[in-house]
């Protein structure tokens, strides 16, 4: 049986009319960069919960999490309307493998991601072990509307702390947005879109490449990796991609 840990809102931020952010105060027992949790709140008697992923560093002094609204949804919508001074469950035990000491050793880091799944790309990045493991790090971002663009201060913040080390590359599929590519992420690799436009060329004998969201966008950003010598990595056939599928399903 989970013992929950009850958690204090102390603040929040509205991306959208259906993105937001929560940061939470609570006692965690410590957690790896780049792994989820699960939220919990008590609704109509039954304790409803789904995972979510940590944003924040974990050395910082309150947990944040990523959320999108799933319309029809039980828990998200409860979440959303959660404000500072609210409480909600946390389970104590963090969980995946998108973490620094998984990633298999390389010279250049892609963080390809769309939707909440930057979540855990951005706890990586704040963690700070990752730069200093890899030579390169490019975060690659892929939604819907530029609103969904979320955390540009830190994300700023990034690029003035490692300079030419660190690239940034947003793509917006339904309207134009500044500096942002107008396709999807599988689109943008098997195209050579992302390598022309960063000037930089994707190599299996040192990139490695972490994949975080919407399941076809892994599938098919796997499969042309594949068809340029890259494998995904397991503990027992280690290779150079690891994935994560990300996203809210509709009982949200």
């Amino acid at each position: 049986m989970v013992e929950w840990i009850q958690g204090r809102v102390i603040g929040r931020r509205d991306w959208s009319d259906k993105l937001f952010s929560l940061q939470v105060q609570a006692d965690l027992p410590a957690y790896q960069a780049g792994q989820f949790t699960r939220l919990a709140l008590d609704l109509a008697g039954e304790r409803l919960a789904r995972a979510y992923s940590f944003v924040n560093s974990p050395s910082s002094d309150h947990h944040e999490f990523l959320l999108v609204r799933v319309q029809g949804g039980r828990l998200s919508p409860a979440l959303g309307q959660l404000a500072a001074g609210d409480t909600l469950w946390l389970a104590p035990q963090a969980s995946g493998f998108l973490t620094e000491s998984e990633i298999p050793v390389g010279g250049r880091l892609w963080l390809l991601a769309t939707g909440t799944g930057i979540g855990p790309f951005l706890s990586l990045l704040s963690d700070g072990a990752v730069a200093r493991r890899f030579e390169r790090l490019v975060l690659v971002h892929g939604v819907r509307e530029g609103a969904e663009l979320v955390y540009p201060e830190l994300i700023a913040q990034y690029a003035r702390q490692w300079g030419t080390r660190f690239a940034y590359q947003p793509l917006v599929t339904r309207e134009p947005w500044p500096d942002a590519l107008p396709m999807r992420i599988p689109q943008a690799l098997a195209e050579g879109t992302l390598c022309r436009l960063l000037g930089i060329s994707l190599d299996p004998a040192q990139d490695r490449v972490l994949l975080c969201g919407n399941p076809d966008m892994v599938a098919d950003s796997l499969a042309t990796l594949e068809t340029l010598g890259f494998a995904r990595h397991r503990r027992r056939a280690p290779g150079q991609v690891m994935m994560e599928n990300y996203w809210s399903p509709a009982s949200g």
